[in-house]
């Protein structure tokens, strides 16, 4: 009886160090990702480009997979110079995005915005992938 209770209990262990093996997007690795938020400024009806500065302290979100319509995983503001980090990543696909006031709406009216998504991939360890930068309006 103790055997087959030993021989169990090894099953699960080998199952569980196999499965731990194969990790998926996400937290825990050795690579980063890194990029910029640029902010357009412009007048009330989008006709006019008043400025283009690094958009500081704006909040910037990264989506473990590349599945769009889940949650985000993280979120992390940019730094005075509108810098991001996001470190620690595993091998795998993200989504990199931030909200912008899109230039279509009616803002007297609505207070939408729009997400502007970067996809990125990390293909091995201890990489440094670079996402083009991404624009929002003002």
């Amino acid at each position: 009886m103790m055997k087959y209770k030993l021989a169990g209990v090894w099953t699960v262990l080998i199952l569980l160090f196999f499965n731990s093996c194969e990790k998926e997007s996400g937290e825990g690795g050795t690579s980063i990702i890194t990029g910029k938020v640029v902010t357009r400024e412009y007048n009330g009806n989008f006709t006019v480009l008043r400025d283009i500065y690094p958009a500081a302290k704006e909040d910037v979100y990264i989506i473990y997979g590349d599945n769009v319509d889940e949650v985000y995983g993280d979120e992390m503001e940019t730094d005075w110079n509108g810098r991001y980090e996001f470190n620690y990543l595993q091998k795998g696909k993200y989504i990199i995005y931030a909200y912008s006031k899109d230039s279509t709406l009616d803002y007297t009216v609505t207070s939408k915005k729009i997400a502007i998504i970067r996809e990125v991939e990390i293909t091995g360890k201890n990489q440094s992938v670079v996402v083009p930068d991404i624009y929002i309006l003002k």
